[in-house]
């Protein structure tokens, strides 16, 4: 009688085995999951993109630097590079792409170049710009879309807040209107590139075409790259007679049509600065934001009526 029995061969797992191979594949297969994770997870840190953001109202020179930055090139690449990045500008800004570096958030895809990345801002500009709102707003205004973009800048400058913004674009108007310079202290540290709140007597007198202190009318070209609401408040001003403002402290901006009252606000705004002044530790700075544009530089009685901060007229 045959006898079926197993072969010498044969291997067979006592039961403290069979647990030891399940175990040995559960973490076999668990080690083939977390890894494919863990790849997945590094991979979705490295694709994390990466963006250029251009906050409104920041110039042409300080947008080159944040492109160099973003891009890891040497300082001024992208200043050399306008010229060859076939920018399509209007006529009146020939080859300064200021004012049409539109401030947005933009994403740098890989191998982004200086002039990719200001076509696509100044495209972004245009399309904005030539858009029936703002296109029927400029010809409401009898100006054209340029001259629209140059008003938002120094708007964009000038007002301390969105809420007056509409003033401050009024303000211009109305002096347009009469044939008195702008004398808005914003041009003038344009044309000498820099950003503080001081403005001196002296600076007032610099041989420049952005020195609205001594030149009627607009500067040449806008002063910054405004945002949405400062073009909307250069297309819609708020109705008003102003001819003055003045911002004596944060948050306070006094407007006004009369030269007598914009006196007063301004001997507000000097004795608030001088109290300032004496309790600051030297070398301190007494506006708590060097490159505030709506806080006034300081006021002494001014020789002329002008709009924002008389004292050194």
């Amino acid at each position: 009688m045959q006898t079926n029995t197993p072969s010498r061969s044969t291997t067979r797992l006592t039961r403290r085995g069979r647990l030891a191979v399940l175990v040995i594949g559960a973490v076999v297969a668990g080690t083939a999951v977390v890894v494919p994770l863990l790849m997945l997870e590094a991979g979705r840190k490295q694709a994390k993109p990466v963006t250029l953001v251009i906050p409104e109202g920041w110039r042409a020179s300080q947008v080159y630097d944040a492109v160099d930055k973003v891009l890891k090139l040497p300082s001024g690449s992208t200043r050399t590079s306008v010229g060859k990045a076939a920018l399509k500008l209007p006529n009146e800004a020939g080859s300064n792409p200021e004012g049409y570096l539109y401030p947005a958030t933009y994403p740098v895809p890989k191998g982004a170049t200086p002039e990719t990345l200001l076509r696509t801002m100044v495209d972004t500009a245009i399309r904005k710009y030539t858009a029936a709102p703002v296109a029927a707003g400029a010809q409401r205004g009898a100006m054209d879309t340029y001259q629209a973009v140059t008003i938002a800048s120094i708007i964009q400058a000038e007002a301390g807040t969105k809420a007056d913004m509409g003033k401050v674009a009024r303000v211009i108007f109305n002096r347009m209107e009469r044939g008195m310079p702008l004398q808005m202290d914003s041009t003038i540290h344009y044309a000498l590139n820099r950003n503080t709140i001081d403005t001196s007597r002296s600076d007032t007198q610099i041989e420049s075409p952005y020195n609205s202190y001594q030149r009627v009318g607009l500067p040449p070209t806008p002063i910054d790259n405004p945002g949405a609401d400062a073009m909307h408040a250069a297309l819609n001003p708020t109705p008003g007679d102003w001819l003055y403002f003045v911002t004596v402290k944060a948050g306070d901006t006094r407007f006004t049509a009369d030269y007598t009252a914009h006196l007063h606000n301004v001997d507000d705004f000097n004795a608030l600065h001088q109290s300032a002044a004496a309790t600051q530790p030297p070398g301190g700075s007494t506006s708590g934001s060097p490159a505030a544009p709506s806080a006034p530089s300081v006021p002494a009685v001014p020789a002329v009526p002008s709009a924002t901060r008389p004292a050194v007229r």
